[in-house]
């Protein structure tokens, strides 16, 4: 698959993702937001019901106490009237029942107070007798009308002289709020104060916690009395978030479950990208291990069509020389396989050494000996100072010849097309340690790069270099191996001037 199609799918189905959440994000805060109105609805209809009944009570107090007293004036009065009134007042409290008989011409109505009868009323129709109760009834209702209208006046009076506070009963008050919340389904705890108009508070319940202004809702109580008379009531409830998200709980899984999915969408998508990198990686690989076996198969045939020359023979020197060649570059050849099965090595994170004593002005003589046609090949030559006065190093000999053949190499890959290579090996001690550098003279490395060099597969850009190989194996496994041997390895470099690699080693200790 082609990498622009996995990058399609991947913003498509990443877009997806991200629009699912945003969907169930969106859902979540409309419920909460519609669940919000429709408790603080209820709330200000508990609350108008609850200042209703306080209204009422109110009213239904000061009639009872109305009726107590004019009914000790009324006892008081009768204890004080004279005897000769007594039938009278006797009479005034017998029953009165009245009698309408039919009779063929019309109506006859009778009387009987108490077990009296008082005569036979002249006949009328039933539409006068029915005319004559309805005058009766209006009668009535006007005068108990004006009754209930001298006891409001008379209530509106009283109210207008007392104070908020001496008004309101503060437990009926709690009672009402308590049974009206009740009734539009509201169970969970409550803080209330009364206030008056001007915002002096009477009252506060005494568990009262302070809360934020989003969370209080107010009240008016006696509306209709004039403004100074009036009274609010503020309540909030403390538990009123874990209300308020208790009723959409039952989305956090979903939010949960499509959260995990495009965690899992994102890491299947980078390792799709990984392992298409590695076999990439690996392609190139096979492509470029023949251009690796390459140098040193060529050297030996080089050299071993020297030694067919009779001259050659003649010379014990030279032929000495050839086969020191031959050998080297046999050995390279080997390193070149054990770097091929570095491979295995990077996967299990491991790798097994053969430590030996070993002296490293003589093993890097060796090296530089060896690669010397090399870089004589390219026009170039090899300086070195091996004054480590205490070379001796416990390594791994084939490991570490391998890094400073690979230190060396990199320097031919990455030479100037149009400067002769100058590569320089240098040893000394330092503070009981061996250093070793091997610097160059060849394109540099940008700074942004310098800290990636050892990094697994990791190749700098050369442009339109295309004859730069490699696997991007080369520096990580050279810093595994000095790390392995507890040592250290930097780099400094300088984009068109070179690359210094210093590696510090721990000394024999005996």
């Amino acid at each position: 698959m082609k990498k622009s199609t996995i990058w399609i799918l991947g913003v498509i189905m990443g877009l997806s993702f991200v629009s699912l959440l945003y969907l169930q994000v969106s859902y979540i805060e409309e419920m909460i937001k519609m669940r919000r109105e429709q408790f603080d609805e209820s709330v200000k209809r508990s609350l108008s019901s609850a200042a209703n009944s306080l209204e009422l009570s109110e009213a239904a107090t000061y009639l009872q106490g109305t009726l107590d007293s004019n009914r000790k004036r009324g006892k008081q009065s009768a204890n004080n009237l004279a005897p000769h009134t007594a039938a009278t007042d006797s009479l005034g409290m017998m029953q009165v029942h009245q009698q309408i008989i039919q009779t063929g011409n019309g109506f006859i109505m009778r009387f009987r107070i108490g077990g009296d009868m008082f005569g036979d009323s002249e006949r009328k129709s039933l539409t006068e007798t029915s005319r004559s109760l309805r005058e009766e009834f209006y009668g009535r209702y006007k005068h108990k009308r004006d009754l209930v209208n001298d006891v409001a006046l008379k209530l509106l009076y009283r109210t207008s002289e007392k104070s908020l506070e001496d008004r309101v009963n503060f437990k009926t008050l709690d009672e009402c709020i308590k049974t009206e919340l009740a009734n539009n389904g509201i169970d969970i705890p409550y803080h209330f104060t009364v206030q008056t108009n001007d915002g002096r508070e009477v009252y506060r319940c005494p568990d009262y916690e302070e809360a934020g202004s989003e969370h209080v809702i107010p009240q008016v109580l006696f509306q209709n009395d004039p403004p100074a008379k009036r009274g609010w009531v503020q309540i909030h409830f403390p538990t009123l978030d874990d209300y308020i998200y208790s009723s959409v709980k039952f989305m956090i899984p979903s939010l949960i479950f499509t959260f995990v999915l495009l965690v899992t969408f994102i890491f299947t998508l980078y390792q799709i990208f990984r392992q298409k990198k590695l076999t990439e990686i690996k392609n190139d690989f096979i492509n470029n291990m023949t251009h690796e076996f390459k140098t040193p198969i060529s050297t030996i045939s080089l050299a071993a069509q020297m030694l067919k020359d009779p001259a050659v023979g003649k010379s014990p020197q030279m032929f000495q020389h050839i086969s020191g060649v031959i050998n080297d570059e046999t050995k390279r050849l080997r390193f070149q396989v054990e770097k091929v099965l570095q491979m295995s090595m990077f996967e299990r994170q491991k790798a097994t050494l053969k430590m030996k004593e070993v002296n490293a002005n003589e093993l890097i003589a060796g090296v530089i000996h060896t690669f010397a046609l090399k870089v004589e090949k390219y026009s170039g030559h090899i300086t070195s100072d091996l004054s480590a006065l205490d070379p001796m190093i416990f390594v791994d000999e084939m490991h570490f010849t391998n890094v400073i053949f690979n230190l060396m190499d990199n320097a031919v890959k990455y030479k100037k097309p149009d400067e002769d290579l100058v590569l320089a090996v240098r040893t000394w001690n330092e503070n009981n340690k061996l250093c070793i550098s091997i610097a160059d003279n060849g394109i540099g490395i940008k700074k942004e790069n310098l800290k990636k060099i050892f990094d697994k597969f990791y190749r700098v850009h050369t442009g339109n270099l295309h004859d730069v190989k490699g696997f991007g194996l080369g520096l990580a496994y050279v810093k595994k191996i000095i790390q392995d041997h507890k040592g250290t390895i930097r780099a400094e470099s300088e984009l068109g001037v070179g690359t210094k690699f210093v590696i510090v080693l721990p000394l024999l200790k005996i």
